[in-house]
Parts: structure tokens; C-alpha cells; sequence
């Protein structure tokens, strides 16, 4: 790796400019100074979560042939598909932090525990802040599952400096690998950023995932902001109308610094009908108080926006831990 970007070295490209990648052009910026972090946190209300929440965690089947999802929290959830067992960003620490005394901290226990999983045998990590790439976690869950990782570029660097003998696929928007039989990871675009500390911004790739098996199609966003609108409709038109979309609806406010890196309520709604979703459920929500919303906030908009489109709130639900929602 190049001195100046310690995690990919390749050719240049429409989003990758030699040292650091780039969301498509025509999107907005996502970088922000430590100017305007002051100016936030000067500004933010006193907006208090619940320190806890009950959560009765479940145990889910061993292996589930049709399609269900099952939350554990934030944007870690369970697809079960075709006999497969596939997370998504999977975060079981106490917080989303470096360290372990400091940084937001969990109000919800995850829905599932980890000595509870059945065997996992793929993991769709879409970036690598704190609240996405966990390394204890992978840590578990390669010790005791050894399952492959697919992930945007540079993610497998970081991943293998803690765990050399991971099962990594590392690729760029539109590459796919294949994670069993029948079963494919696309990874699509998404409108955000990265980083792991202060000098290795946007130095590793970010995304979401298109997945395919038995015939359906599930879209995992990852984190992104919603900008014109251009990357999901271009997901739609690439991959053809979506099963089920797992979208984030939290963690959105201010608009002036988070709107071009995370999506509303409303805004998710219209990925929704971008990508042709038949169904969506909402993540990234409720267990991290990461922006200034009231913890009910998302689950309350997104619920007013289905009824103000007419669309029927079964078909866009907002996940709790321990939900399970089974997809026929």
C-alpha cells in the first residue's frame, strides 16, 4: 500500500482519485471541517435517550429456506435465505467506539445473542466506521462461524491487520463474488464516507449490496444519503425490482450536516420506490444515539410518510431488536 493510503493502492477512477475515494459526481459533498462539528455541537438540543431498553432476545432457526429477517440492532440484522445464514455489519460491543469507555453506547441488548446465532456463513460489511465495522465482533464471529467477508475496497486490509486469516472478498461498486451456490453479492454504490481515525479519510471504499438467491433479490443499503436520487435509480434500472430493501432511517438530524451522508425517514421511502422495493424494513435506528433526534423520532416519521404516499405501512416497517418478519 502507498504511503499516503494505507489501505488500497489501484488505478484511478470516476471515485477513486489515487489516495481517496469518491461518492458520483454531481452528489453532495459529504466532507465537513472540525469548524462545522463545533457548530453543531454548540447547537444541538438537549435531547436525551433512554439510558435502556428492554430488549427479550430470540433464537432463530438453524437454517430458514424462504426469506426472513430477524434484527439484532442498528444496521446489524440476520438474513435468512435459501438455507443461508448472512449478516449484515454485525456490532455486538456495548459501543461504537475505538475504545471501550468513551463514544455512544448501546440502549439496546442485541436482539440476538451471539452464542445464540446459527451457523453464519457470509458477512456483508459495507464500511468501516465504528458503528459498522466492529472488531470484536468479526473477531467472535470468525472464531466461531469462519464465515466470508465481502466488502468495498481497502475494508480487507483493515479487517486482516486483526484477523490475517479471515475469508475476505474485497471489490468496487459492480464487482460481485459469488457466497454459495446460487447465491451472489453485488456491491452497489452509497452516498457517505469513511474513516477510522483522523488521517485515513475516505481512504477505503463504502457501499451497500445487492444479494441475490432463490430467485429474490435483497437490498442492503449500508449508510448513505439520499442526494438527486441518481445511484438508486440507477440500483433499480441495473438489478431489476427488489424483494425486500434494508434501508437506514435514523440518524439524520441536522439536515445541514447529516443530509448528504444519512438519509430521513422520507428520503428512505423514496429509495424504496427508486430501487422497486415490494417490501422495506428500517435500520439504523434506536440503539445508538449517534445525530440529535428523539429516539421515536424515525420510527414516527416513517410512519407519516407512508400514510401521507398512501403506501400500506406493512409493506415499510421499522425494525426493532429481536423483530423477526418472514418474507413469502
Amino acid at each position: 500500500m502507498s504511503a499516503r493510503n494505507p489501505y488500497y493502492r489501484g488505478p484511478t477512477s470516476d471515485h477513486f482519485d489515487g489516495t481517496r475515494f469518491l461518492n458520483p459526481a454531481g452528489e453532495p459533498e459529504t466532507d465537513r471541517s472540525f469548524g462545522d462539528l463545533l457548530r453543531w455541537r454548540r447547537s444541538a438540543p438537549d435531547n436525551k435517550w433512554p439510558s435502556s431498553i428492554d430488549v427479550a432476545p430470540v433464537v432463530p432457526e438453524d437454517r430458514v429456506e424462504h426469506l426472513r429477517v430477524t434484527m439484532v440492532g442498528h444496521a446489524t440484522l440476520l438474513i435468512q435465505i435459501a438455507g443461508l445464514n448472512i449478516l449484515t455489519d454485525p456490532v455486538w460491543s456495548d459501543r461504537a467506539s475505538p475504545v471501550s469507555f468513551a463514544g455512544p453506547q448501546r440502549v439496546t441488548s442485541p436482539g440476538i445473542a451471539l452464542d445464540a446465532l446459527p451457523p453464519i456463513d457470509a458477512i456483508l460489511l459495507s464500511h468501516n466506521h465504528y458503528d459498522h465495522l466492529d472488531m470484536a465482533s468479526l473477531q467472535t464471529l470468525h472464531a466461531r462461524h469462519d464465515p466470508l467477508i465481502v466488502t468495498p475496497l481497502g475494508n480487507d486490509v483493515i479487517v486482516h491487520r486483526h484477523i490475517p486469516k479471515a475469508r475476505l472478498e474485497a471489490g468496487d461498486w459492480g464487482d460481485y463474488f459469488d457466497i454459495a451456490p446460487g447465491a451472489r453479492a453485488h456491491i452497489v454504490p452509497a452516498l457517505h464516507w469513511s474513516s477510522r481515525g483522523p488521517r485515513d479519510r475516505r481512504m477505503a471504499l463504502w457501499g451497500g449490496f445487492i444479494l441475490e438467491a432463490s430467485g429474490k433479490r435483497v437490498y442492503f443499503a449500508g449508510d448513505t444519503g439520499y442526494g438527486t436520487g441518481n445511484i438508486f435509480r440507477t440500483i433499480g434500472a441495473r438489478y431489476g425490482a427488489v424483494d425486500l430493501a434494508i434501508l437506514p432511517i435514523g440518524a439524520y438530524d441536522p439536515r445541514w450536516f447529516m443530509a448528504a451522508q444519512h438519509c430521513d425517514p422520507e428520503e428512505a421511502i423514496r429509495i424504496m420506490a427508486d430501487v422497486g422495493a415490494k417490501f422495506a424494513v428500517g435500520m439504523h435506528w434506536g440503539t445508538f444515539k449517534l445525530t440529535d433526534e428523539a429516539r421515536v423520532d424515525p420510527e414516527q416519521r416513517l410512519a407519516a410518510g407512508l400514510a401521507a404516499h398512501g403506501i400500506d405501512p406493512s409493506r415499510f416497517r421499522a425494525l426493532h431488536p429481536a423483530d423477526v418478519v418472514d418474507f413469502d
